[in-house]
């Protein structure tokens, strides 16, 4: 997957227009445009801003990995991506990143015995 398919894949599934990331990273809504259509590619600067912001490394940003290193241990990264994936738990996600598996879980439990 390339760097534009890449891009628009992390927004949509944040549900986010283009607008609302350009927004967010400080960028215009035309630069998001063009990087999704591949008639631009952001500066270094700019891809650390995307990776940041999406939890992911720049590998996977830019589309030589199919699947993100962000988290150096699986464990991690697989929680990570459960915090993700389940809406009701995303805003978590951003934090994420320094916790640790154990916290990470345990966060996730607790939340799961509270809408029990």
């Amino acid at each position: 997957m390339a760097f534009n398919e890449r891009l628009r894949d992390l927004r949509t599934k944040k549900d986010m227009s283009q607008s609302q990331l350009a927004t967010a990273l400080g960028i215009s809504k035309s630069a998001i445009s063009m990087y999704e259509l591949g008639e631009r590619q952001p500066d270094f600067e700019t891809l650390e801003l995307i990776a940041d912001y999406f939890n992911v490394d720049m590998n996977y940003l830019l589309g030589n990995e199919d699947r993100s290193t962000y988290y150096l241990d699986p464990e991690v990264a697989e929680l990570a991506q459960e915090l993700y994936a389940r809406p009701e738990m995303r805003v978590l996600f951003d934090a994420s990143r320094k916790a640790s598996a154990e916290d990470i879980q345990f966060v996730i439990n607790m939340l799961e015995r509270m809408n029990k």
